[in-house]
């Protein structure tokens, strides 16, 4: 197929791309590259079968000279600011690169008649709500700028697929981690131990515990689902989960370091906007032929490897 991968410079967007090379598509990767690095995807310029722009999203005369130029027949949406500690600190970030870029790209797939989509959501969308999550919880609270323009934007793209015949899927996830990671808790407790492998900072307490899935697993789920014929939204992720400490015990161990000082800041939450614990229902997604293959801790240790 002939497809767009929005975001597809990012962490999660440059595997996308090489599993949908390695099936034969045609990818038009489009980036602004504010999270993103060209070193994602250098190994694929050369590839006759992929193009990459650097491109803010929200530009609208720019996107429909893309959407001119090529026909794609399906749209993978992943462009956002998947940094929630970088976007509370301005409100306008998660504005424009989380819900805006989502507006934009919807109405360039209205306007070229472009019915097929897969939007990356977040499982921030919950808010810091108690029990098994389950995607038809109502009374959604996003507590963080990131979370809520993506519930804005899920709001949005279940408008235009009933207005515009689209079929549009949603995949709610969870943290990330595997090769090629930007940001996240991995990633600083590797710069910070780097800088003084004697210390480390934990923000918050520690005990915050959630699920981590492995990009490998993502893509799966993600390509498997974009083929669904339906107008859904589903819960992607682990059963099991793991605590900042436990993370910062891995990062230890696969450093080979010893006898490290943690210093927690102190409370429930690492920062404004976190949310400390939360549990997926994934009934859904497992009813659908989806599993993924590596548990919570496996795979913050593979990212962790990765990484070092």
């Amino acid at each position: 197929m002939n497809v767009l991968v929005a975001g597809g410079a990012g962490f999660i967007g440059s595997h996308l791309t090489d599993a949908l090379l390695d099936a034969n598509n045609f990818v038009v990767c489009v980036d602004n590259l504010c999270l993103g690095s060209v070193d994602m995807i250098r190994h694929n310029l050369k590839n006759p079968n992929y193009i990459f722009y650097e491109l803010d999203m929200c530009e609208d005369t720019k996107l429909d000279e893309l959407f001119k130029k090529h026909s794609f027949e399906r749209v993978y949406h992943l462009a956002a600011n998947s940094d929630i500690q970088k976007g509370g600190g301005d409100p306008g970030i998660d504005f424009h690169d989380t819900f805006l870029t989502t507006v934009s790209l919807l109405n360039a797939m209205r306007r070229h008649n472009i019915n097929e989509l897969l939007f990356a959501s977040t499982s921030a969308v919950y808010g810091d709500k108690p029990g098994l999550l389950k995607e038809d919880a109502g009374d959604l609270r996003p507590v963080s700028y990131y979370g809520a323009s993506k519930l804005a934007a899920e709001a949005f793209i279940s408008a235009y697929a009933a207005m515009n015949g689209m079929r549009t899927n949603i995949i709610r996830f969870p943290n990330v981690v595997g090769p090629r990671l930007t940001h996240g808790v991995i990633f600083d407790f590797i710069a910070k131990l780097r800088n003084n492998p004697d210390e480390l900072e934990i923000l918050g307490d520690g005990n915050q515990e959630k699920p981590y899935i492995f990009v490998s697993d993502l893509i799966e789920a993600m390509l498997m689902m974009s083929y669904k014929e339906c107008v859904d939204i589903f819960n992607v992720g682990v059963k099991t989960s793991t605590t900042v400490k436990r993370i910062a015990d891995i990062v230890c161990e696969e450093m080979g370091l010893g006898r490290v000082k943690y210093r927690f800041t102190g409370g429930t939450s690492g920062w404004l906007g976190d949310v400390p614990k939360f549990q997926y229902d994934l009934s859904k997604i497992h009813a659908n032929g989806w599993m993924a293959k590596h548990a919570s801790d496996e795979a913050v240790r593979l990212a962790a490897r990765s990484a070092i």
